[in-house]
């Protein structure tokens, strides 16, 4: 397997690594500068000379993974018999560098509804290193004529189109996954709204609306669902920033993307449970189901 490969089989795993690769290269040594080693939790792949080099490499890999914020560093290798080594001596003659630059998990959102609001959401968070699900009922809200505006997203983007239920997405999401539900039919949102408080492992659950809007949301999430009030509060909303009340699609949807930012960093610090609360909202009319009739 490539070193590409093994780097995209880590993210879609959603498990967090590292880059190894041999920086610089001085007198003889086992491999030339450019070689790349992967190093997961459990596994690795590729080789950047074997022996001592390798091994403390992948020790010291195993031990970024498992820090919060781990930062790109450089490892100096002399390589002959005079040095003490950890895991045996190569006394190839040479010196080597190695950088080790650290693979973190990168965050998923799904953004159901992809209105207008959710098209200038999508193009804000297309721009980060995110995997990004976009899921609508109605097909002309996904042709590619209209996510053209993504062609140069940073992100990656899963486009889902699920005309009968797209709360079925949920659960073939990745773990730690953030929903925003936008959708443009408030018993969507409702549905959707009961079908996230049932999935294990999502994120933060944001929900874009208006104060009426949610005191019949979390009426009937509690009469018809059996949700107690703890799980619905789970459910974030109005949501972004508090202060931003401007109505226009790309004013919600930066303030929207802000506050998610926000919640990334949490996710990040460990400062703090995951949040989506803010002031921003639409003038939305009130629904009175949970499910669908």
């Amino acid at each position: 397997m490539t070193w590409v490969a093994a780097v995209a089989r880590l993210r879609a795993r959603r498990e967090p690594g590292v880059l190894v690769t041999v920086a610089t290269v001085r007198g003889h040594a086992p491999r030339r500068a450019g070689a790349k080693l992967v190093v997961g939790r459990t596994e690795t792949w590729g080789s950047i000379g074997g022996g001592n080099i390798e091994a403390v490499a992948i020790d010291r890999a195993r031990e970024l993974n498992g820090t919060a914020d781990a930062e790109p560093e450089l490892m100096e290798f002399a390589l002959n018999d005079k040095v003490t080594s950890r895991h045996g001596v190569q006394c190839c003659g040479g010196a080597v560098t190695v950088l080790l630059e650290p693979l973190p998990v990168v965050q998923a959102v799904a953004v159901f509804g992809v209105g207008h609001v959710g098209l200038e959401l999508a193009r804000i968070l297309a721009r980060h290193e995110v995997d990004l699900h976009l899921i609508d009922t109605r097909p002309d809200m996904l042709t590619a004529e209209r996510l053209s505006v993504l062609a140069d997203a940073v992100a990656q983007i899963e486009v889902h189109h699920t005309p009968l239920l797209p709360e079925a997405v949920l659960t073939e999401l990745p773990p730690g996954t953030h929903v925003l539900i936008m959708t443009h039919d408030h018993a969507e949102d409702a549905a959707l709204c009961d079908a996230a408080l049932r999935t294990a492992g999502l994120g933060s659950i944001g929900l874009i609306g208006s104060a009426a809007k949610w005191a019949r949301f979390r009426q009937r999430l509690a009469a018809e669902g059996g949700h107690d009030a703890a799980t619905i509060d789970r459910i974030k909303t109005p949501i972004g920033m508090t202060g931003i009340t401007g109505k226009e699609p790309a004013t919600i949807a930066v303030s929207v993307a802000a506050a998610l930012l926000q919640t990334f960093e949490q996710d990040r610090d460990g400062s703090a449970p995951n949040t989506l609360a803010a002031a921003a909202s639409l003038p939305l009319v009130p629904v009175t189901v949970v499910g669908r009739r």
